[in-house]
């Protein structure tokens, strides 16, 4: 089969890598990909945000099936104009994938339909917030309201840093035009987990649990960054847990959408938190998240294409999803001075020591080739991920070998999936 994969990431390299791990073979291009994935796929210069470069392409090259890995052209209505154009696409419609580009949208969605959350308000004035802020108790979530690459989020520990956060969003637009509109929210305490899940608008089948680590430095300290490292399994959700999940938030989510007109096909996010009182949706993506994706995709047995291709059938039901009985660990290499300014265009040493093993794989984010060599081109340059037994031997598996890969600036943290063993 003829297949695009839309996006240029460390989570798209181990989609294709996880396609091509199946016993059919497939054709696979990627839209833009990276040095890594081109290992494995055809990589076309097209964005992932060009939606009509990306139309062209697929009709003059016959694609067959396109998979969205990247968030941005789900809210930009990729899914709408494919599905205009008679072509063959995986994700959710932009009405649907609004469930991530708007928190907004997603807090409101979520108290009309009873589906546990933190308490929050939303604001699109400056001094209404700063009143809001200047009432609160602390700590307290500012949240920018659009895509803001998973740092939109602050914790503020007084009415000065919220006050800070919010001139940063909503007047110096630090993110954009996602700022404008701000969610504050009140913080919640407690072992935060993500659940991905395939669906097709009707049934939805939740992935293994994995947890991840969105700080950029050890025993989260440091900036929210886009993912420092994951692992799965989580031995914090426990069945009773999961099957509240499943329950009270997975099965509400999937038939709200459906009933308010915006039924989702795609791979749905939940970002959990256990609290005291129970589980709670931080937040909804409306894609495979990165970096859990990397750990999950190395326990998943069946093959990942006939699910994705039931989730755009509509045909979930009839699929029986499997697993392995191990565990991954990913660990991000990232550029020094990420999520910040940091330089590019660094030589990565280190990268063929592991192009045959079964148990280490280095899944690409942001590099590119130049001449023989490959190079860093983005904050976060490499998922080093390992499989194993349990999370110990992965985990171990994991920094050994990012211990051997190097380039200037790189760091990572080294105190992932410690809280997993």
């Amino acid at each position: 089969m003829r297949l695009l994969v839309v996006g240029g990431g460390a989570r798209e390299h181990a989609i294709i890598w996880k396609l091509n791990a199946a016993s059919k073979k497939h054709e696979i291009y990627c839209a833009p990909g990276n040095a890594g994935i081109g290992s494995e796929a055809h990589c076309i210069d097209i964005s992932a945000s060009d939606i009509e470069g990306l139309i062209a392409f697929v009709e003059k090259n016959h694609i067959e099936f396109t998979i969205v890995g990247n968030e941005e052209p789900l809210s930009m209505g990729i899914v709408d104009r494919f599905n205009e154009r008679g072509l063959k696409i995986l994700g959710p419609t932009k009405s649907a994938a609004l469930i991530e580009a708007s928190k907004a949208f997603s807090k409101d969605f979520m108290e009309r339909n009873h589906i546990p959350t933190a308490k929050y308000r939303t604001f699109s004035n400056r001094e209404e917030a700063l009143q809001y802020a200047e009432d609160s108790d602390y700590p307290l979530v500012i949240k920018a309201d659009g895509l803001a690459l998973g740092k939109g989020v602050i914790i503020c520990q007084t009415f000065d840093e919220a006050a800070t956060a919010i001139d940063e969003m909503m007047v110096m637009e630090k993110f954009g035009g996602s700022g404008r509109k701000i969610v504050i929210e009140e913080f919640l305490e407690g072992e935060e987990v993500s659940v991905l899940a395939f669906c097709d608008g009707r049934t939805a089948i939740p992935m293994v649990p994995a947890q991840d680590y969105k700080k950029a430095m050890d025993y989260d300290k440091g900036l929210n960054t886009g993912g420092m490292g994951s692992f799965s399994p989580c031995k914090v959700y426990t069945k009773e847990i999961e099957e509240f999940c499943f329950e009270r938030i997975l099965k509400p989510t999937i038939n709200a959408m459906r009933t308010e007109g915006r039924p989702f096909q795609g791979i749905l996010f939940l970002g959990l938190i256990l609290t005291q009182k129970g589980p709670k949706v931080i937040e909804y993506n409306a894609r495979f998240g990165d970096p859990e994706t990397q750990s999950v995709m190395l326990r998943l047995k069946t093959d990942l294409l006939e699910i994705l291709l039931a989730c755009q059938e509509g045909t979930l039901d009839k699929i029986k999803i499997q697993w392995e009985d191990n565990a991954a660990v990913c660990v991000v290499m990232a550029s020094g001075g990420y999520p910040e300014n940091y330089e590019k265009g660094f030589e990565i040493k280190g990268l063929n020591f592991y192009k045959s093993s079964q148990d280490i794989i280095i899944f690409h984010a942001g590099t590119k080739e130049k001449g023989t060599n490959i190079i860093t081109n983005g904050g976060r340059v490499l998922s080093v991920c390992a499989r194993g037994k349990t999370i110990e031997e992965a985990r171990n598996k994991a920094y050994e070998a990012a211990e051997t890969i190097s380039f200037d600036g790189a760091f990572y943290r080294k105190d992932i999936a410690l809280k997993g063993i």
